[in-house]
């Protein structure tokens, strides 16, 4: 790893980073503030909610009402698909740019003419994508665990939110990883942000529609999201060693094929 590249990289997304840990803690902190007040209209809600198909409550982690009386129930019902939707929007768009960014920019031949080589390159580049995906998680998961301390009335399972946790950061590296591999397939250096925010966006979709179709619930397999579960207030709730060996071998598989291809991908000056 480059020491110089990688400190210059780290300021170069500082800002990004910040706007984002403010945006996601800021809805976190707005959402977790209505809880009181969802309890004590609990008996209105819970008669809205039953209007609602069972299927459109299950993507978001909900098996029946009274999980949301518990505060980690609704945490996890409002507060984990922004993290898990935003925070993969940010890794994948970091990502996908964070390779390429010296080529749209015109700088590449700077760089490469510099005495580091190819992978330092890539290696300093994945570290910091790797620092910003795991402090954005760290800052929002304790803002979170923050709010939900405040307006508790009864305590949570500690282990279950850092599992919750652990899957939203899980899932925001898959994301990442994919979008190393994107940008090391793209021939000529253009952003690919709006593509990466689809994508993203499709994969959701694909995961929401697998929840509340029946038909369509095989479906939800080719989703990453279905693989990250929210079902905190399940007593049998763990991690499922098959998707963890799911997130981390793809990643890991993604992440070692990006590499190759950027070692012998044609740099546009």
């Amino acid at each position: 790893m480059n020491k110089n590249l990688f400190l210059k990289e780290i300021r170069r997304n500082s800002v990004s980073l910040m706007i984002w840990m403010i945006v996601i803690t800021l809805l976190i902190v707005v959402t977790m503030s209505f809880y009181r007040t969802f309890l004590e209209n609990q008996s209105k809600i819970v008669g809205m909610l039953s209007l609602i198909p069972k299927g459109a409550l299950q993507f978001k982690g909900i098996s029946n009402f009274n999980d949301l009386m518990s505060v980690l129930g609704f945490y996890a019902a409002n507060n984990v698909i922004y993290m898990m939707v935003l925070g993969s929007i940010f890794s994948i768009v970091l990502s996908s740019n964070i390779l390429l960014k010296e080529e749209y920019d015109k700088t590449a031949e700077y760089l490469l003419t510099r005495p580091v080589t190819r992978s330092e390159i890539f290696i300093s580049k994945l570290a910091v994508l790797s620092i910003n995906v795991f402090i954005l998680n760290l800052v929002t998961a304790l803002a979170g665990f923050i709010c939900m301390e405040l307006v508790m009335k009864t305590p949570f399972s500690i282990g279950a939110f850092l599992i919750l946790s652990i899957y939203t950061l899980l899932l925001n590296i898959l994301f990442g990883a994919i979008g190393l591999f994107l940008s090391t397939l793209i021939k000529r250096a253009k952003p690919i942000t709006t593509f990466s925010i689809g994508l993203v966006l499709i994969f959701y979709f694909i995961y929401t529609l697998s929840k509340i179709t029946e038909g369509a619930a095989k479906m939800g397999y080719l989703s990453p999201f279905r693989f990250a579960s929210v079902d905190a207030t399940n007593p049998a709730y763990t991690i499922d060693l098959w998707h963890l060996a799911y997130f981390i071998g793809i990643s890991l598989f993604l992440t070692g094929l990006s590499y190759r291809l950027y070692k012998r991908k044609d740099i546009y000056t």
